[in-house]
Parts: C-alpha cells; sequence; structure tokens
C-alpha cells in the first residue's frame, strides 16, 4: 500500500510541477479519474497526450481508446494537463475544475467530443453562454456533431461552480481566459483551429476576454446576437429588469466600462464574424449588429464579416442590410458550424 501511494505522488507532484504555456496564474486543469481504474504497482507511464501511450488522459475511454483505459490489464491512469496545482475531480466523464485566478473560484468545465473521435486533432471551440445562463451541453452536443470538440464551462457562480456572479465583467472574463488557457493542454485539441463562440450577453465576456488577454490561443471568434453596449443591454437603459437582472444605471461608469462589447471589439486582435437575424431575440431592431462590425472593421481586426456580406466593409445603420431570415433561426447553430469552417478553411491559411 505504501508503495501505491509513493506512486500516485509521485505523479501528483510531476504534474503540478509543470506550467501551461500563457496560461494566467492558477488556472489549472485537472480531469477525472475513470470509474474504476487502478494504478499500477510499477513506474507509471508518462503521458504523451495520445491514444496508446498508456495512460489514460481524461477524455480518453473505454470506448475511444481501450488500450489505455480498456481492461483490468490495461494500466491505467489519470493524468491532468500541465498546470501548477491539482484541486481534485468533478466525478464526471470528460469534465474538468480551472481555478480563476482572480477570484480563486474553481470552475466546472465540460468537454465535448465529435462522435467516434478517435484521439486524432481535431478543430475545437470555446462556448461562452447567453445571459448569466450555465453551461449548455446539448448545444455543445449539436456542434460537436459537426465535427467539433466544443468546451463549456460554468462561470463565476453559476452551476457547479464556485464564486460570485460578476455579469460578464473583468472577473468573469479572467475566468474565462484560463479556461482557455488551460484547454489549450486537452488531448485531440487542433490549437490551429481554435475558435471562441458567444451567444447574446455572452459577447461581452468573450469580447473582453480578449481584449484584455491578447496572448490567448484563439484565432477566431464568432458572435450571435450580442448586445454591443449598455443602452442594448439594457434594453434602453429603463428600470425593468432584462432576464431577471436589475442592472445597474446606465451612469455608473465604473461598472459598465467592464460590460460593453462595442469598445472591446477593436481589440480582440483575430477575425470576428457576426450572427445576426432579421429579428433580433430581445431588441427591437438589430441596429447593433451594425455597430459592432463598423467598430471591428474601423479598428482593423485582420478579417471582419457580417453574416454572408463580403468581409471587412461598414454599414450605414439608417439602411441595414438584410439579416439572416427569421425562418432561420432554429439553425443558428448550423450556421455558427459552417461560419467556423469557412474561417478555418479560406480565412485563417491567407493570414498566416
Amino acid at each position: 500500500m505504501s508503495k501505491h501511494l509513493h506512486a500516485v505522488s509521485l505523479l501528483v507532484l510531476i504534474l503540478s510541477a509543470c506550467t501551461l504555456p500563457g496560461q494566467p496564474p492558477g488556472g489549472d486543469m485537472v480531469a477525472t479519474q475513470p470509474p474504476g481504474s487502478n494504478l499500477p504497482a510499477t513506474q507509471p507511464p508518462v503521458s504523451e497526450k495520445r491514444c496508446g501511450d498508456g495512460v489514460c488522459d481524461g477524455p480518453e475511454n473505454a470506448q475511444n481508446c481501450p488500450s489505455d483505459c480498456g481492461g483490468a490489464s490495461a494500466p491505467v491512469v489519470t493524468s491532468a494537463p500541465p498546470g501548477p496545482s491539482g484541486l481534485g475531480s468533478t466525478g464526471a466523464e470528460n469534465s474538468y475544475r480551472v481555478t480563476n485566478p482572480t477570484s480563486g473560484a474553481r470552475l466546472y468545465v465540460q468537454v465535448i467530443y465529435p462522435e467516434n473521435w478517435n484521439g486524432e486533432t481535431v478543430p475545437a471551440l470555446v462556448l461562452a453562454p447567453g445571459g448569466i445562463a450555465e453551461s449548455d451541453a446539448g448545444k455543445a452536443s449539436h456542434l460537436a456533431s459537426g465535427g467539433f470538440m466544443v468546451v463549456i464551462f460554468d462561470a463565476d457562480g453559476r452551476g457547479r461552480s464556485e464564486g460570485v456572479e460578476d455579469y460578464n465583467g473583468y472577473i468573469q472574463q479572467d475566468g474565462l481566459a484560463a479556461v482557455i488557457s488551460a484547454a489549450e493542454s486537452l488531448p485531440g485539441l487542433d490549437v490551429s483551429r481554435f475558435g471562441l463562440v458567444s451567444y447574446s450577453y455572452g459577447v461581452t465576456m468573450a469580447s473582453g476576454a480578449l481584449a484584455r488577454h491578447p496572448d490567448l490561443p484563439i484565432k477566431f471568434y464568432i458572435d450571435w446576437e450580442g448586445p454591443v453596449d449598455r443602452n442594448y443591454t439594457t434594453t434602453g437603459c429603463g428600470s425593468n429588469r432584462v432576464d431577471g437582472i436589475q442592472w445597474k444605471p446606465c451612469t455608473d461608469e465604473g461598472f459598465w466600462s467592464q460590460r460593453e462589447a462595442v469598445n472591446f471589439i477593436g481589440q480582440v486582435g483575430v477575425p470576428y464574424q457576426r450572427v445576426q437575424s432579421q429579428k433580433d431575440h430581445v431588441q427591437p431592431n438589430n441596429n447593433h449588429a451594425i455597430d459592432i462590425v463598423n467598430a471591428a472593421v474601423t479598428a482593423g481586426l485582420p478579417w471582419v464579416r457580417l453574416n454572408d456580406y463580403p468581409p471587412n466593409q461598414t454599414y450605414a445603420v439608417d439602411s441595414p442590410p438584410a439579416m439572416i431570415p427569421d425562418s432561420e433561426d432554429k439553425r443558428i447553430d448550423n450556421y455558427i458550424v459552417r461560419y467556423a469552417e469557412y474561417i478555418i478553411t479560406e480565412v485563417l491559411p491567407t493570414l498566416k
């Protein structure tokens, strides 16, 4: 028994000493121990982040990597992607904990792989949910069916994460940055095809994270109908609650200086795709799509596009172009998959 404990301690020490390049302090991702796994009595094998290396790395399981995870005769060791410290498992397959370095909260992260994933590298998307919602595994599974690894998480104070709700301000932006940095070491993630997708108010957290953490490995950003400033976020700066939130007055500069995507977008530094329907899901018009696209183009982002229109062009608010038909609203995730594939295959190669 003492030998087993010594082997476990040594493994944890080795893994804990590794530092993820570009990772914010404390942005550690710790994998779940598969139920029923056994540590070998001899020196544990070293993970090479591939099926067949003798190490069952979190997303590997008995189905997609039986040689590492399949039977009692195969040595099975769950290792964490490199990080400064281990925080324990979540108890669910392909789930992790990442520490927000700003708040100290441990954030719940889940990874959904494409069906029949065989351990090869695949493109990946991190999702920033709308409103102040929790992660959406159903939406992630839909996107994964398009061939993507999808990373979802609960921000501070939401769902299965620790911390306090920050309404997509700097604290939660820093948490998202930590999740992105830690995810870079996930088995199978192709960092050259790594994108960020935000839904609705998620635009604030996503654009803020990219603008304030320019070294993140994200290669492109897709935004679905995000409210771009305090006026749109509060639907007119009135006193009414929006999505159950009693927003700060629009005169509160300290609060809103952290939470306006139109002021962040010019600093995101990567190709940007805005997805906008003719009838916005919240706003009385879709002018905010034009506001943020114009700001991105004016700032000189490497590539900017509104829906399927030609890239890098601005628009007049008083004569906006037609947007995606409302009849297509239920297929928005199909648009996101198509846009991500287009950026990966047609846009990114031209920017190298």
